[in-house]
């Protein structure tokens, strides 16, 4: 019955939005959606944020950018509904390769992945839901082309 009234066009925004505060569920947060445009933001993940076609930096959330193995390259989009509500989603995955190195922990606490010579930062959500120490050994996802910082954590093998 609230969709029907927003739908109509019968109330003025201040009244769409109050009507709009009172949905609760799921399925009516979809509808919200639907009733509201949305704002939508496309960019490049650099390692630990999406940046914006207007250069602006967007914290991704540390545990979405590890579940999802983000990787350096990977096209974002954001979707900030009224509400105020992020949401991610990976819609270009670039190119990978994998690689194996060794866990490496510095002196601030912040995890690496070293092969050959070379280091790729990590996130430390994803060492720790590996549960990862200095020195396992561990599989990471990096671009296919180009140089990158940062890598993906796709599997750490502990030595324990």
């Amino acid at each position: 019955r609230r969709v029907e009234e927003l739908l109509s066009g019968n109330l003025n925004d201040q009244e769409a939005i109050t009507q709009l505060g009172q949905f609760s569920s799921a399925e009516e947060e979809i509808a919200i959606d639907n009733v509201i445009e949305n704002k939508i933001i496309e960019g490049v993940f650099n390692g630990q944020h999406m940046i914006g076609p207007d250069g602006k930096q967007y914290n991704v959330p540390t545990n979405y950018a590890s579940k999802s193995k983000l990787v350096e390259g990977d096209i974002l989009k954001l979707t900030i509904n009224q509400v105020g509500k992020f949401i991610y989603k990976q819609i270009g995955p670039i190119e990978r390769k994998r690689i194996v190195g060794k866990l490496i922990l510095d002196k601030n606490s912040e995890y690496f992945v070293e092969n050959e010579g070379k280091r790729w930062c990590v996130l430390t959500a994803s060492v720790t839901y590996f549960k990862g120490s200095p020195d396992d050994e561990t599989i990471i996802l990096v671009p296919r082309q180009g140089e990158s910082n940062w890598a993906a954590v796709e599997n750490i093998i502990n030595k324990s």
